[in-house]
């Protein structure tokens, strides 16, 4: 059975009434040890915790987009290039000669 707030203690001062329950790591704090961040009251281990330098998910994919975007762009030239010459090649000689009927 859990204990009012009134009751608790502040993990970090234990002389202390709590203030707040860390809504991350569900511990009990005095009003000196939480942190506002986004409209919450954290603690400030789980504040760190996510405010940590860690990149971004989009930032794992932009390494391969930055070698395949010119990978990619190579090849659509190439395949330009090869079909144009492919249908040069299918023109009749005989328009390149002017003796067209």
């Amino acid at each position: 059975m859990t204990a009012s707030l009134a009751r608790q203690r502040c993990l970090q001062h234990p002389d202390r009434e709590a203030a707040y329950r860390c809504p991350v790591c569900k511990r009990h704090y005095c009003r000196e040890c939480g942190v506002e961040h986004d409209g919450r009251i954290l603690c400030v281990g789980c504040l760190r915790k996510q405010t940590e330098a860690r990149p971004p998910k989009s930032a794992r994919w932009s390494g391969l987009a930055v070698v395949a975007s010119p990978v990619i762009g190579f090849l659509i030239a190439w395949l330009f290039f090869f079909y144009l010459g492919q249908w040069l090649i299918s023109i009749p000689t005989a328009f390149h000669e002017g003796k067209l009927p």
